[in-house]
């Protein structure tokens, strides 16, 4: 088949059809059918349920599953579960957790679990009947949605709030509702939606039956915002100055606070330093948030956003110094879930809720974001002390050994050759080729 041709019903067909199409334009067509077989779950259960994740399917992507120890978050020991591909978030975010486990640990708290859903529509008409007819609007959507409402608010959630937005000053006609949700141990996007979708209908109903030949009301959509700033958690580290001295770094801890805080400064004043500083951060909430099947994508966006709120994309972690104490800080918008979605459903997602002790949403919140904070602690002070290649490349080094495909034998003479030298791609093909020609 031409790549160019139409594949038509490609979604009707059975995986082993889709496997075949696919293989039938690659160089090793045999080769791509064993490792896609390969990698498909032994138990058939397990192996329809991942499917069911999402459209056709034909195999699994395997990502790393480890675990981050001695995270010490207000007062109790847990063992964080990340999911991540990159060399040394694990290794970091252990060390970090073990540093603070001695120092008092990490302080959380979630500031509060607002989520945010609008519907947007034209308003034709004249804009005063629109507001004065608010009101009554607002008790029919809260009447009319019981139906879908009811069991989230016998779980303490439900609706909070209902606001008319104006946006004609920007887009001609323009309004919202804006809806506020407290969806309790549930990330609730099908729950939000829903309820928007029943409210537009309302909505349109609503000025309908007052007699007019047409609608002065157009909806256009009704839709989550996966923007949650009044779902906010944060984390902070405290420590004596003086208990700060790094191994291995000739910085006394006053030093060492100085330095860290100035890096932090940075972050805040200069986007391009910002952007790889909170990726850092990401690296930590994001693995975690992977491991239990929550919403990696949404709880990003709503960083960065967050990150810009004040019209400048900044740090969203924060440092200072005060009276002899360090403190290192984060704040950001998360809406995660304990239950919905693949919080359940996903074999591994289901054990690391176990391994963390079935905590609940709140609780979850202030896991991730420690996660986040205890990654950008581990690269700042890497950046202001030996630099940050020196443990990343360590931990590369097996990958680009793999990618070179090194023996046994001669890995274990790379990591002698390379234990205080500069790793890099080149340098260890070149050390491979020395030791190969010599055989």
């Amino acid at each position: 088949m031409s790549n160019k041709d139409l594949i038509k019903g490609f979604s009707r067909l059975s995986r082993e059809e889709k496997i075949e199409i696919i293989a039938s334009g690659l160089s090793d067509h045999d080769g791509f059918i064993r490792e896609i077989r390969q990698l498909q779950h032994p138990d058939p259960e397990i192996q329809d349920n991942l499917n069911n994740f999402s459209e056709n399917s034909i195999s699994n992507f395997p990502l790393p599953y480890g675990i981050a120890p001695n995270f010490l978050i207000n007062g109790h020991h847990y063992l964080v579960p990340m999911v991540i591909e990159e060399s040394s978030v694990v290794a970091a975010a252990s060390s970090a957790s073990r540093f603070w486990f001695q120092r008092g640990g990490f302080h959380a708290e979630v500031k509060n679990m607002l989520k945010i859903g609008q519907v947007h529509f034209l308003w034709k008409d004249d804009p005063d009947r629109l507001k004065s007819s608010f009101a009554e609007l607002r008790d029919r959507i809260l009447q009319g949605t019981k139906h879908i409402t009811g069991k989230m608010e016998e779980r303490g959630g439900g609706i909070t709030q209902i606001e008319l937005v104006d946006l004609t000053g920007k887009i001609k006609n323009a309004y919202q509702l804006r809806f506020s949700f407290n969806t309790a141990e549930s990330m609730g996007a099908n729950f939000i939606n829903s309820v928007l979708e029943e409210s537009a209908i309302i909505m349109k109903n609503f000025f309908q039956q007052e007699g007019d030949p047409g609608s002065p009301i157009e909806i256009l959509m009704a839709i989550l915002s996966n923007y949650t700033p009044e779902c906010i958690v944060k984390v902070e580290t405290r420590g004596n100055i003086k208990d700060l001295e790094v191994k291995g770094s000739s910085l006394s801890g006053k030093d060492f606070a100085r330095r860290f805080v100035q890096a932090v400064e940075i972050a805040k004043n200069d986007v391009y330093r910002a952007v790889t500083h909170n990726k850092g951060i990401f690296n930590g909430i994001d693995a975690v948030i992977i491991a239990t099947g929550n919403d990696y994508r949404a709880i990003e966006a709503a960083g960065h956003a967050y990150a810009s709120r004040n019209g400048q994309y900044s740090s969203l972690s924060y440092s200072e110094l005060s009276e002899g104490e360090f403190v290192h800080g984060l704040e950001i918008p998360m809406a995660l879930g304990t239950v919905g979605g693949l919080t359940r459903l996903h074999p591994l997602a289901k054990w690391s809720f176990e391994i963390l002790e079935d905590p609940d949403a709140p609780t979850l919140m202030m896991i991730a974001a420690s996660a986040g904070l205890a990654n950008n602690f581990s690269a700042i002070r890497s950046l202001v002390t030996v630099g940050i290649q020196k443990g990343h490349m360590k931990m590369h080094l097996d990958n680009i050994l793999a990618f070179l495909g090194a023996t046994v034998d001669e890995s274990e003479k790379a990591h002698k050759e390379f234990t205080n030298k500069t790793i890099s791609h080149s340098g260890v093909e070149n050390f491979l080729k020395q030791i190969r020609s010599k055989k």
